[in-house]
């Protein structure tokens, strides 16, 4: 079994679902007292938060940089970024070590092929959703339509992220808002929509989008599971 690298941190809330959904996975195939090989580096988000705020990617980069480092030092295989956004610096962190990175928009990506889904409607931080680095290797690599809320939606979208599920509030009135945002992507033609924040999953389930919700953190964690064990 491959040891699999966790960058994790980003926030703890969904990296806790990782390591449960890695060790249930592993478990899963195994059986019995199975689970699975992981190291774990756990960054301070309130720090990488900062970062992305004042748009120091620089700074960000070199803390996940170090980070990975240090797993490959550990016996790490191959490396996980337990978030969405801060995808941002995968080729910084490629770059500087020799472990392959499994690339979470690429896997979910794969997902959706394997449903035949074409147009997606993407919910994430305002990074996510507005800048080149994941929606345009979804577009460009895998031949996806991407749909994006509107502005107002966005910024709300973002709020909750931040300021609820990253602190592990779940509130029914967000839950409401998300699918109403849902909603309107569907009706814009999204056949499928990706929770494409680590923390989303808690919150909404493919009942509240209507549609196929590809929930990344499940989907990245699975990808881990079956590369370790190749």
């Amino acid at each position: 079994m491959k040891t699999i690298g966790l960058l994790g941190g980003m926030s703890w809330e969904s990296t806790q679902i990782y390591y449960r959904l890695l060790n249930e996975g592993v478990r899963r195939r195994l059986g019995g007292l199975h689970s699975a090989r992981v190291a774990i580096i756990s960054v301070e988000f309130a720090e990488i938060e900062g970062f992305q705020r004042d748009g120091r990617w620089d700074l960000a980069a070199t803390t996940l940089v170090d980070a990975a480092q240090q797993l490959e030092r550990a016996g790490a295989d191959f490396l996980v970024i337990c978030s969405n956004t801060m995808h941002k610096v995968a080729p910084e962190i490629e770059r500087a070590v020799d472990l392959p990175l499994l690339h979470i928009a690429d896997v979910t990506a794969d997902r959706i092929g394997d449903q035949g889904l074409r147009a997606v409607g993407l919910l994430g931080t305002r990074s996510t959703m507005e800048e080149v680095f994941y929606i345009d290797r979804l577009r460009g690599r895998h031949r996806l339509e991407v749909l994006v809320p509107p502005l107002d939606d966005r910024r709300l979208v973002d709020r909750v992220i931040f300021e609820e599920l990253c602190v592990g509030t779940l509130r029914e009135e967000s839950r409401a808002e998300y699918r109403r945002v849902m909603r309107d992507l569907v009706e814009r033609g999204a056949e499928g929509i990706i929770a494409g924040c680590t923390e989303i999953g808690a919150l909404v389930t493919a009942e509240d989008a209507g549609v196929a919700l590809f929930d990344t953190t499940r989907i990245h964690a699975d990808a881990a599971v079956a590369r370790a064990l190749s």
